[in-house]
């Protein structure tokens, strides 16, 4: 299967390791030939320290498989699907796919990462609309293997069911989005997580640290393997009515008090940035985004052993 990526930026590398780790001979361009050969390297170095925490098995391979092109319209010859990775603006989006369109045959699947623009938004005028879809990933892609297909109103079913089938075959976990929704489904979940965490810290009841602590020694260590339905159906001896019928009291109780719709106030920004940057000062961020990404490689590496206890 060949695979265009348009846009060499973080979200474009990232996608490139994923299609070529899957298989595929991936052909990446970005309108800055700068840009472009700069993603390379990085990829290079992604790929081999992959191969070091054990979760690919040749770097040179997967790199060998990825090449770039000297304009859109080689990249986008003779390709099955396109993952596109431009700035988030309507106007940026309606180019491309535009262009896209036009250089493309009409059974190619043309998805956007866009994390916050429906695809209705820049698709509609498209002669080929009905191919387009979001196919909208977690940052770094290659670690976190959610996709959320999204479609406009006008997508066809059959090209939802090629592009999920597409991300399974490469190793991700495709996720259909039925309508058209802000934030599509994650950004809506962790907007809800982060209003309350906003909330509690303002209020005082607890500091960020221990909101931090909360999650990720908590509610965080069933979420690496289990969603919060299959949590709360193992959480009550009868399963998830059983589960509603015990706290489901408690629940409404909370939500009435959850209705602010309030921006998060500068003086609560400003509260939490003083505890983080005591906690993690400005110089230490960079290491601190390795550090979390080797922990990501170490966790899917543990999931994947879990997933197929046959595999190295």
């Amino acid at each position: 299967m060949r695979i265009a990526v348009i846009g060499a930026g973080l979200i474009g590398q990232a996608w490139a390791i994923v299609f070529a780790r899957g298989g595929c001979e991936v052909c990446l361009w970005d309108a800055d030939p700068a840009a472009q050969t700069q993603a390379v390297k990085l990829i290079e170095q992604l790929a081999v320290t992959l191969q070091t925490r054990g979760l690919i098995a040749d770097a040179s391979a997967i790199v060998s498989r990825i090449a770039t092109a000297d304009s859109l319209e080689d990249a986008l010859a003779n390709v099955d699907y396109v993952q596109e990775n431009l700035p988030e603006k309507i106007e940026i989006k309606k180019e491309i796919f535009s262009r896209m369109d036009a250089l493309t045959g009409p059974d190619v699947v043309l998805a956007s990462s866009t994390s916050s623009i429906p695809a209705s938004a820049f698709t509609e005028a498209l002669p080929g609309r009905g191919r387009c879809l979001v196919a909208h990933p977690v940052n770094p892609p290659y670690l976190i293997p959610v996709v959320e297909l999204c479609g406009a109103p006008w997508t066809h079913a059959e090209i939802i069911d090629r592009a999920a089938q597409i991300m399974t075959e490469v190793g991700q976990k495709p996720v259909r989005v039925n309508a058209e929704v802000q934030g599509f489904v994650l950004n809506r979940l962790q907007g809800a997580l982060l209003r309350e965490a906003f909330k509690l810290v303002q209020s005082g009841c607890v500091s960020v640290e221990d909101l931090d602590v909360t999650v990720k020694d908590g509610l965080g260590l069933r979420w690496s393997f289990m969603g919060p339905f299959e949590t709360i159906d193992l959480n009550a001896p009868e399963g998830v009515r059983d589960y509603c019928a015990r706290y489901g009291d408690m629940y409404t109780s909370i939500a009435q008090q959850q209705t602010s719709t309030d921006a998060w106030s500068e003086e609560t920004i400003a509260a939490i940035e003083a505890q983080r940057r005591a906690l993690l000062p400005d110089d230490s961020l960079l290491d601190r985004r390795v550090w979390r990404d080797e922990r990501l490689m170490a966790l899917m590496q543990h999931k994947k052993q879990m997933d197929d206890p046959g595999c190295a």
